[in-house]
């Protein structure tokens, strides 16, 4: 399905960071994204997961500005990757806590551990009947910092995240923290750690939502429209 775009092709925006007015000031990620699905120009576009695009900015935002350029070719996966279901923002926090947490320096530490336990509890709660016990990932990630993991039990061990609450509020600090700690983090290459993190999120929403390809634009005609900036 081509794609009718409210915008002429040499106002076709290229990736910045922040918020911009119209194209021709720039985009960010999900402002880019609404111009492909033909939305509103918006950086909260209805096409895509409220969280993921949470995610989707602060990565844009944080990365370089060389890193940054690199992401163009994600922005089509994201269009269409919506739902309603409390398991996806679970996924999608607990994937940035337990990436962040090996990484981000001692004081971030202990928010990210609470994240990851706070993101199991709240899956405990959407799946009746399923243990309590952090799966592997989410425990390999605690135990790369075990005062921070013990602090975290500590912290935790009284308290009953409400769902409701957790998407409103936990969910989006989660992500926040993880990014701002990974993008301040003393090692190696940020910016593909803060690209793998999109990528993964993206591909975790892709295993949550089988049936959301149906609301994407055309992904050829898409990356046509990147090529051409």
């Amino acid at each position: 399905m081509a794609v009718a775009h409210r915008y002429p092709p040499e106002h076709v925006p290229v990736l910045s960071r922040g918020k911009h007015r119209r194209p021709r000031k720039g985009a960010c990620f999900m402002e880019f994204a609404s111009y492909l699905a033909g939305e509103r120009w918006s950086d909260h576009p209805d096409c895509t997961h409220p969280l993921l695009a949470a995610l989707a900015r602060g990565v844009n935002d944080h990365i370089s500005d060389e890193g940054r350029q690199q992401l163009a070719p994600l922005i089509p996966s994201v269009i269409g990757l919506t739902s309603d279901d409390l398991h996806v923002d679970a996924r999608i926090a607990l994937l940035c806590a337990r990436t962040a947490l090996p990484v981000v320096a001692a004081e971030r530490q202990r928010v990210m551990a609470v994240g990851v336990l706070t993101c199991e509890r709240v899956l405990v709660q959407l799946d009746h009947g399923r243990t309590v016990n952090c799966d592997d990932a989410s425990r390999w990630a605690l135990e790369q910092a075990p005062h921070a993991m013990e602090w975290a039990r500590r912290f935790t061990r009284e308290l009953a995240p409400s769902v409701k609450r957790f998407r409103r509020i936990a969910a989006p600090n989660i992500v926040s923290n993880a990014v701002k700690g990974i993008a301040d983090a003393c090692v190696p290459d940020t910016d593909a750690l803060l690209h793998g993190l999109l990528v993964d999120a993206i591909a975790e929403c892709r295993r949550r939502m089988p049936d959301a390809t149906a609301g994407r634009v055309d992904a050829d005609a898409s990356r046509g429209v990147i090529a051409s900036r």
